[in-house]
């Protein structure tokens, strides 16, 4: 049974190395679409929502949008982002630094330190 089985597996494997024709030519795999066809669909749905956009702000008495000045809000948005994560970032920073430090005073006999009296030393630190 084992080389029954073995014969079996070998002549698959065999079977697929020497066939004259790819998996991929035997499945018909190939794109439905282009990679020029899909860029150019991309393009036509942004120019789409961005007509969209400006109609709703034509019947609202607003200026309209344009790419470039889409591009640089959509640039100030992200700059805004990022300066709110780093700033929560160094919060979070200093907060658990603070914290490890109090567990050591803690663990001395020593009275905790505050955000504040901790964030005036760093400030004296950096100068």
């Amino acid at each position: 049974m084992l080389a029954l089985v073995g014969g079996l597996l070998t002549a698959l494997v065999l079977l697929g190395l020497f066939h004259p024709r790819s998996g991929a030519d035997t499945l018909r795999w190939e794109p439905t679409r282009s990679a020029e066809l899909e860029i150019q669909n991309e393009i036509d749905d942004l120019d789409q929502m961005l007509e969209a956009a400006n109609s709703r702000r034509r019947r609202r008495g607003e200026a309209e949008l344009t790419e470039d000045g889409l591009r640089r809000s959509l640039g100030e948005d992200l700059a805004a982002t990022v300066r709110r994560r780093d700033e929560y970032l160094e919060e979070l920073d200093v907060v658990q630094m603070l914290e490890a430090k109090n567990a050591r005073r803690r663990a001395k006999g020593l009275p905790e330190i505050t955000v504040e009296e901790y964030r005036a030393k760093i400030e004296a630190e950096r100068r």
